[in-house]
């Protein structure tokens, strides 16, 4: 298993794999020293994570190789789903798994998500538009949708 760690607007990020693709991503908040040279195993990943920050990129196709439960793996699959720029509520991803019920466990599932933005976790958002529950800190979230989806509007002030 090779480890990387760069540069992100949100933090420093950690990504680890092998030749079977990458197993997790994850924001830190801790400086860590940044690899150089990055592991050649790690060197695609991180070239289109990097690519995604500059807006180059909205959709990843390095290898991933998420660990979790078959139910995990399920919800993780549905979150991949989601468009770019999108949104989706907890209850709506509970329906698209067929089963309204199940917001908890998907809840759940969902901040387990091993590989941070690949997975795009932070496009799941509460029922009446809110922004709940992140593992990187609402903050990230709330920039993570707005780096997808930038407003045409300019500030005024």
């Amino acid at each position: 298993m090779q480890t990387a760690y760069f540069q992100s607007p949100l933090g420093n990020i950690k990504i680890k794999g092998d030749g079977n693709g990458v197993t997790s991503i994850s924001i830190l908040d801790t400086k860590e020293e940044i690899s150089a040279p990055v592991p050649e195993v790690l060197q695609h990943a991180v070239n289109e994570l990097q690519d995604y920050f500059k807006l180059k990129r909205n959709h990843f196709t390095f290898k991933i190789q998420p660990k979790g439960t078959e139910f995990q793996l399920k919800v993780w699959q549905e979150l991949t789903q989601i468009p770019f720029g999108k949104t989706i509520s907890y209850l709506e991803l509970s329906k698209k798994l067929g089963d309204p019920k199940a917001i908890r466990a998907v809840a759940s599932a969902n901040g387990k998500n091993p590989l941070w933005i690949v997975i795009p976790c932070h496009r799941v958002i509460g029922t009446d538009g809110s922004l709940t529950g992140y593992a990187g800190g609402l903050w990230r979230k709330k920039w993570l949708l707005e780096h997808e989806n930038p407003s045409n509007q300019q500030l005024l002030f």
